[in-house]
């Protein structure tokens, strides 16, 4: 199977993890882990649901649908249990969509590193489409019906838009006027939308609009989710999809179960007990995604501070926990040190400063460009405790373990860019 290879941002966290066991300090930005203990009514939920055994229906169980049928609708969705498939995760519920939904998709430029491979695996192709100046997580309408007639011109045919907000990578959330204007080109060229929205619960400030897909366009949406960076429990593997009422949604939703009960059969019952606290968002957990959301926010726009000050042009980040730096504006002063494409930025940073980030080619942007991706949520503490101190923090800057990284990343870009 020549030409194989392991996702890059888990072969770089890999990488990073045996450089850090040989007793190598490294700031890790280069994975998109939400960096927080897990919550102890999770667990408590974790251990109470250790007797369920069995396997259960692929769907998942009636009460786990029913909670995250009221988490979808509680967000202006009006969703009924028969519309949920919970899964082990996101990842194989897109994976599942691309092997049901005929047609090559048409993705953000940059776009999360996992899209484009799956389409490939499923046999289709990926359109990059470039995202306009206001925020990432969509195309540039106007960019997205030329990519479409141009795939067409060539034999292609695009049937798949994926959209995420908040967006991964650059950490942006698009206007709903942006998503309305996206959502009428869905609609004209009759094409299916599925938006990712695993970040939705991690909006730095709670007053700032957002529109679903689902909202605008809800008969062709699929809307994905998963509780690993907004509970930070990415390792439990815990996903939901709501598919469309109506006869193209059930059809969607039971080619995606028959490739489930082939594949995975069934969320773990244990992850199922969990998921349906979870999406039944009880008071304390309520406060712990706006503590998380709040601590995401300080610490990117933290980063996002540094890097402009440096000279990189990047969009103030709006949710979840990511940065998007274009480092075009001072492309001279570091061809002197012999960066000139992402590739070699990123490895400037590990080999002279010990910053580990991903490059922006990995994501599907142009390989010359001088852009990176940085998970600001690895930036908490190395520990349960200290990570616990910088959620718990009234001003999380001000602590020292975090006060030290960020100073450490601001002489490293200083020094950069000087």
């Amino acid at each position: 199977m020549a030409g194989w290879r392991v996702s890059p941002n888990l072969a770089l966290n890999q990488q990073v993890a045996a450089r850090v066991a040989n007793g190598e300090s490294i700031v890790h930005m280069g994975f998109g882990e939400a960096r927080l203990p897990a919550f102890g009514p999770l667990v408590q939920r974790l251990v109470a649901g250790a007797g369920r055994t069995s396997y259960g229906p692929v769907a998942g169980g009636r009460a786990v649908r029913e909670a995250a049928a009221g988490y979808f609708s509680r967000r202006r969705m009006p969703t009924s249990p028969d519309q949920i498939v919970v899964g082990p995760g996101s990842k194989p519920l897109l994976m599942a969509l691309n092997l049901v939904v005929p047609g090559d998709v048409l993705l953000p430029k940059p776009a999360w590193n996992t899209y484009a491979p799956q389409a490939e695996l499923a046999g289709k192709k990926a359109f990059h489409v470039p995202i306009p100046t206001s925020a990432g997580g969509v195309p540039d309408p106007g960019a997205l019906r030329e990519t479409i007639l141009a795939a067409r011109a060539l034999g292609r045919d695009p049937r798949i838009l994926i959209l995420t907000l908040p967006d991964n990578p650059t950490g942006t959330l698009a206007s709903p006027k942006l998503v309305r204007e996206v959502c009428a080109v869905a609609e004209q060229e009759d094409l299916l939308i599925v938006s990712d929205e695993i970040y939705r619960d991690l909006v730095h400030d709670p007053a700032t609009p957002f529109v679903s897909p689902a909202e605008l366009a809800p008969p062709r949406t699929v809307v994905t989710t998963g509780l690993s960076k907004s509970l930070a429990v990415g390792g439990w593997r815990i996903g939901a999809a709501r598919f469309p009422d109506g006869p193209w949604g059930q059809k969607i939703r039971d080619g995606v179960l028959s490739f489930a009960s082939e594949v995975w059969s069934t969320l773990a019952g244990p992850m199922q007990e969990v998921a349906e606290y979870a999406f039944s968002e009880p008071p304390e957990l309520r406060q712990r995604l706006a503590d998380s959301a709040r601590l995401h926010g300080v610490v990117a726009a933290a980063v996002h501070r540094i890097m402009v000050d440096a000279g990189a042009v990047c969009r103030p980040p709006a949710g979840g926990f990511y940065v998007y730096p274009d480092f075009g504006p001072v492309r001279g002063k570091l061809g002197l040190l012999g960066v000139t494409d992402s590739d070699s930025l990123a490895q400037h940073l590990l080999d002279e400063h010990a910053i580990v980030v991903l490059a922006g080619h990995l994501l599907g942007d142009d390989f010359g460009a001088l852009k990176f991706k940085a998970a600001t949520s690895m930036l908490y503490g190395d520990t349960a405790e200290l990570q616990e101190q910088a959620l718990a923090a009234a001003d999380p800057l001000r602590l020292p373990h975090i006060s030290d990284t960020l100073t450490r990343i601001d002489e490293a870009f200083t020094k950069l860019c000087a």
